[in-house]
């Protein structure tokens, strides 16, 4: 935009010192061992100080030990697991230390052998097996040793048993399992024989067919488009407390459980992230119930820094709309071979990548070179339900030695706030560039006056500048600026 132009609507300048935020990143905390084995022990320990009895399942992780998880809930029991043939050697160091009389098996001698009961034996501990012929057998088997209840948990998946595993243990539910197309004879059976009424149905109709679902009593489903997405959507449907929420990589099973395990003896929330990233269904989760502690269950080699990083980052989950000005015909300012318009499309773009590396949701509202109006631009904001607007814009004069960088805010929405943005990025940019730090200034720019969340436009440098023309045709430059911007709205959210 060139200077003369926004001279008309520029109200009161003022220069602001930037204050850093003195409030902390997101609280993490790793629970993790050198192996599954020794991070069970640890996580266990977490929850127990002590344990008389405890569930112990194989290390070939199947849904049906899931079930074990509201029982396991009903005994005051943590759940730990074993090779199939020897007691791992930090499984018994745990029981020593959890000082455990009995040990209660979930599964059969090809899941847990013989040869593992006779060294729990040996030991002083007293051993029980739940198990049948079949996964879902088992889960009956379970199932029986638990308190009556009037509902029943209906699961096929192993992440979608995972997901509602706390709840089912608060809830004193029963966890039963059947197959995607029809409803196990087992699982219909004990339905029955228990008088049970109601049943929630976990996932969608890939994983349990309308077939089954029509057979169970007052049924009830909830699911997801994606594993991440069912798991968010429990933890919403049943209200679960997310105020310190566990976090397990989706494909590690045994760290799953033993998450689980924890998470439901405290109450708390469990859904899911990758191994290199937290997936957007658990970002908005994070957002929308704004979570600032959590317990991520793994080592490293199944949930990466990366993620610790995304997590610890007060700006996951958050909704950041970025609107590069101009576009198409609109060329905006022109200067030294540069188009405005294609230099605030470069800079929003390397932001919206640093932005989602950071754990945030971002929308643009443009991503080519397109042109929309500014009640559009406004517009897709608002739909977007963004928590912050950031216009992305270059300056030009007649004067070719005006140059710098400066940050404007509107007082009509949300003053405070856009100021607090404002002053957050103002300096990263200037530091990032080495340009002329201009300030912040307030004016009545209409995608900034007429958004109602907190909004700010930037005024990367000027392109009639020799000197800021140099530095803004330079991707490294526009990278740092980038990156800066980002670190800037980080910190706004601190």
């Amino acid at each position: 935009m060139r200077a003369f132009l926004k001279s008309t609507f520029l109200s009161i300048i003022a220069l602001f010192i930037f204050i850093p935020s003195a409030l902390a990143d997101n609280a993490v905390t790793r629970i993790d061992g050198s192996t599954r084995y020794a991070t069970a022990v640890n996580v266990a320990k977490k929850g127990w100080s002590s344990a008389q009895t405890v569930v112990l399942i194989g290390n070939s992780i199947n849904t049906d030990v899931l079930s074990a998880i509201p029982y396991a809930y009903q005994i005051n029991a943590p759940v730990l697991s074993t090779d199939k043939d020897k007691l791992s050697a930090e499984t018994k160091s745990g029981l020593q230390s959890l000082k455990t009389k009995k040990v209660v098996i979930i599964g059969g001698v090809k899941i847990v052998s013989n040869s593992v009961v006779s060294q729990l034996k040996a030991l002083g501990i007293s051993v029980t097996r739940l198990s049948g012929n079949t996964k879902y057998d088992t889960a009956v088997e379970v199932a029986k040793k638990m308190k009556a209840s009037s509902t029943g948990i209906i699961a096929n998946g192993f992440v979608d048993a995972v997901a509602i595993a706390p709840y089912a243990a608060k809830m004193g539910y029963p966890i039963l399992l059947t197959d995607n197309k029809n409803l196990q004879s087992v699982t219909a059976n004990y339905l029955k024989s228990k008088g049970i009424k109601k049943t929630i149905v976990v996932g969608g109709e890939l994983v349990i067919s309308k077939t089954a679902f029509a057979k169970l009593p007052s049924p009830t489903r909830v699911g997801g488009a994606t594993r991440y997405d069912t798991a968010v959507n429990i933890v919403k449907k049943f209200n679960i407390d997310t105020s310190n929420s566990y976090l397990s990589n989706v494909n590690a099973k045994p760290d799953a459980v033993s998450g689980t395990s924890l998470a439901a003896k405290q109450g708390k929330a469990l859904f899911f992230v990758d191994k290199n990233n937290v997936p957007a269904a658990s970002r908005k989760l994070i957002g929308e119930k704004k979570i600032k502690q959590f317990q991520v269950i793994g080592g490293t080699n199944v949930v990466t820094a990366n993620v610790i990083s995304q997590l610890k980052n007060p700006v996951v989950g958050k909704k950041v709309f970025i609107d590069p000005g101009h576009g198409a015909h609109d060329s905006g300012a022109v200067g030294y071979g540069l188009y405005e318009k294609n230099l605030n499309l470069d800079v929003a773009k390397r932001l919206n990548t640093k932005l989602n590396n950071a754990g945030a949701l971002v929308t643009m509202s443009r991503t080519s070179d397109t042109f929309d109006s500014l009640q559009t631009r406004v517009s897709k904001g608002a739909n977007a339900k963004a928590d912050i607007f950031i216009s992305v814009h270059a300056n030009s004069n007649d004067n070719s030695s005006a140059n710098g960088t400066e940050t404007y805010y509107d007082k009509t929405y949300a003053a405070a706030n856009s100021l607090k943005l404002a002053q957050n990025i103002q300096p990263k940019m200037v530091s990032a560039l080495g340009t002329r730090d201009r300030g912040v200034k307030t004016a009545g720019f209409y995608v900034i006056k007429y958004s109602k969340m907190p909004s700010v436009l930037l005024e990367t440098g000027f392109v009639s500048s020799p000197v800021d023309s140099n530095i803004l045709k330079s991707a490294t430059y526009k990278d740092r600026l980038a990156s800066g911007i980002s670190s800037g709205v980080s910190g706004y959210f601190r």
